[in-house]
């Protein structure tokens, strides 16, 4: 790091190379460029922090366990008493008399 004669210097020949009305202009920019990377590099940090809090897997919320669902069912018939079936006869269908 320069001590206190080095910056003398090296002021001095900034004087000489770009003069004393470029010096303050010159100032202000750099100024300005330093904030601006500092505002820059904030925000790259939130940005990282955002991006690593949305990674982290959440926790698994427990559900509360879900009943079945109702079915719906048709109603059941209602049974009749079965009859026994027609018994056939050897007759021919015909007139009776």
């Amino acid at each position: 790091m320069p001590g206190g004669y080095e910056w003398l210097i090296i002021i001095a020949v900034l004087l000489l190379l770009f003069g004393a009305k470029k010096l303050p202009e010159m100032a202000r920019s750099v100024g300005q460029s330093a904030r601006v990377f500092k505002g820059e590099m904030k925000g790259l940090k939130d940005d990282d922090a955002r991006s690593r809090q949305a990674e982290e897997p959440k926790p698994a919320q427990e559900l509360p366990a879900a009943a079945p669902a109702p079915q719906q069912t048709a109603p059941a018939p209602q049974q009749t008493p079965q009859q026994p079936p027609a018994q056939a006869t050897d007759r021919p269908a015909g007139p009776t008399a």
